[in-house]
């Protein structure tokens, strides 16, 4: 059995297993457990009472956190040339069209979201086998392909992330950073939670958020009572 380290011991009797705290609770609890130097991501984990297997109980939104992200959000803009002073004062870090589809056709990926128009779309689609993989591909119900380009950058910019169930029935995602305060954190947690509530499927049956937990990328989870949020 591994020796835990001083500050292990010191947040061990912090978080009391099986408990299920109030989000403002665990906003705290999870600043307080977190002895990392770096700037921790401040993670959130809600389990869902659907099956992602099946279309009409998939589970996918986008939602934009009152106090963002905590990180830079690199954003490459495809788009027309009548469209590009309007990206780029949004604050587009790349803006053009053919030249960074040949730049990423070698495998350049540099790039944490990319934003488009419909008109572009027919010349992304090659593209698909690069971008998928690594969720970068421009989606309308993400609100990535849009007309509006300048606006969709600004609310990237801004905080506005998308998120997607996965297999196990799970959306696993970043709402900021431990830095940020716990009222900071209850906020971003708040919104988030209440979107993924909105989403619920028609087709979902029984109990439909089965747990959430709030984490920091090397603390442990501390369990969220979802009637806390509401």
């Amino acid at each position: 059995m591994s020796k835990l380290t001083k500050n292990q011991k010191a947040v061990a009797d912090k978080v009391e297993a099986g408990k299920a705290y109030s989000l403002m609770e665990a906003a705290n609890l999870v600043k307080e457990i977190t002895t990392t130097k770096f700037e921790a991501s401040l993670d959130i984990d809600v389990r869902l009472g659907v099956d992602p297997r099946k279309a009409n109980q998939m589970v996918r939104g986008v939602v934009s956190l009152p106090n963002g992200t905590g990180k830079v959000t690199r954003v490459l803009c495809l788009c027309t040339p009548d469209a590009e002073a309007a990206a780029k004062e949004a604050g587009a870090d790349y803006v053009g069209l053919d030249e960074y589809l040949e730049k990423i056709k070698g495998g350049w990926t540099d790039v944490d979201v990319i934003i488009t128009m419909p008109s572009c779309m027919g010349k992304l689609g090659p593209l698909g086998r690069i971008l998928g993989p690594r969720g970068l591909m421009p989606n309308p119900k993400s609100g990535t392909v849009t007309m509006d380009v300048a606006k969709a950058v600004k609310e990237v910019k801004q905080g506005k992330i998308d998120f997607k169930v996965d297999k196990a029935g799970i959306i696993h995602t970043s709402i900021g950073k431990v830095t940020f305060t716990p009222e900071q954190i209850y906020e971003n947690a708040k919104e988030f939670i209440n979107t993924v509530i909105k989403l619920k499927p028609a087709a979902a049956k029984g109990t439909y958020i089965k747990s959430i937990y709030l984490s920091s990328t090397m603390s442990k989870g501390v369990k969220v009572d979802p009637k806390t949020v509401e």
